[in-house]
């Protein structure tokens, strides 16, 4: 491939140093933590090492941002952005402004982003293709959107938030009044409808995603909570995905699965029927509970996961024996071949 101009889009989210230091209590939400180095700035000293010709472009969520990402000059840009101006929500937005002004760009399109997004949306697609999900309810300020029987206990968290955000142990629910007081408080936090789902003792699994049309599932990852205390449960909350000292401090820690053969390939198997069924491209981390039966729930998809070395994304494609500098070299071979769907 020859020397490409590649703008490395992305937006900052600062680190709170006193979360870490925080006790685990639930009055308010965790801000994500960062490592010392960027995520954009690896990406973009990989591009290097391919050969291409990376910038930095921040998108701070003011216009004169906007308008800037519109004027570059670019073969591609890689899209690491996850909000715009604090808006978790505004992922497909960007992806539709970038179509609007007529600039490739790496990662899923912006129907994807959409339907992944709302998680009671996605589970409702998942349960018409047939892929086993947690049964679940929506509800916003005390009207039922949509409902199942529901048997305690449950997990309540926001229906449009991402990584883990608006999840703590509190979440996991054994009554009727345990889950108005925890919707109220999202209610309170998030002003967003609440996702309330059946809640799946087992292990968490992640499956990476990789491809447009031919897709790539990665070896199975694992999410282990081998120190967690006894009364907590054993889910993935905002702190234990991000503070890395409460990692350390519980031994929590993601590592390839320890599955049989079969075990695996039924695993990634259901991961790219979910990818296929919410129309996701470029690449993806499905999230799955497996209980002590072997059945697999999937939980929910995230498109454009952190492509950080080190996250499991970029370890299992290690794993599967592509390397850090070859998997962005796919992701931005998968870029500049998608082409947004079109009707009408």
């Amino acid at each position: 491939m020859s020397t490409l101009k590649i703008a490395v889009l992305y937006d900052r989210v600062w680190e709170d140093d006193a979360a870490d230091a925080a006790p685990a209590t639930d009055k308010a939400p965790v801000t994500r933590t960062l490592d010392k180095k960027e995520v954009e700035e690896e990406v973009a000293e990989a591009l290097t090492k391919l050969g291409h010709a990376p910038t930095m472009h921040e998108l701070d969520g003011t216009p004169k941002s906007l308008l800037a990402l519109a004027r570059l000059e670019c073969d591609l840009v890689f899209n690491l952005t996850e909000s715009f101006g604090n808006d978790d929500t505004a992922d497909f937005k960007i992806a539709g402004f970038m179509e609007l002004v007529g600039k490739r760009y790496t990662g899923s399109g912006t129907h994807g982003l959409l339907l992944a997004q709302d998680k009671a949306v996605a589970k409702k697609i998942f349960a018409f293709h047939g892929i086993h999900t947690p049964v679940f309810a929506k509800s916003f300020r005390g009207r039922l959107d949509f409902s199942h029987d529901l048997q305690f206990p449950v997990i309540v968290k926001p229906a449009r938030e991402d990584g883990s955000i608006g999840i703590e142990f509190s979440a996991v629910v054994n009554s009727i009044r345990e889950l108005m007081e925890r919707m109220d408080w999202l209610h309170a936090h998030f002003d967003s409808p609440v996702l309330i789902e059946e809640y799946i003792e087992g292990r968490e699994l992640y499956v990476g995603v990789i491809g447009n049309e031919r897709l790539e599932a990665f070896p199975v990852w694992e999410m282990s909570f081998d120190r967690m205390p006894e009364n907590r449960w054993r889910i993935a909350t905002e702190r234990v995905k991000w503070s890395t000292q409460y990692q350390k401090r519980n031994g929590i820690m993601t590592a390839q699965a320890r599955l049989d053969a079969a075990a695996s390939e039924r695993i990634q198997k259901v991961a790219k029927r979910a990818y296929r069924a919410l129309d996701l491209n470029g690449y993806a981390r499905i999230d799955v509970r497996m209980d002590e039966e072997g059945r697999a729930f999937v939980l929910e998809a995230n498109p454009n996961p952190n492509l950080a070395y080190g996250e499991d994304f970029a370890e299992s494609g290690e794993v599967a024996g592509v390397t850090y500098e070859k998997l962005l070299d796919r992701i931005l071979a998968l870029g500049l071949r998608w082409e947004p769907a079109r009707t009408g």
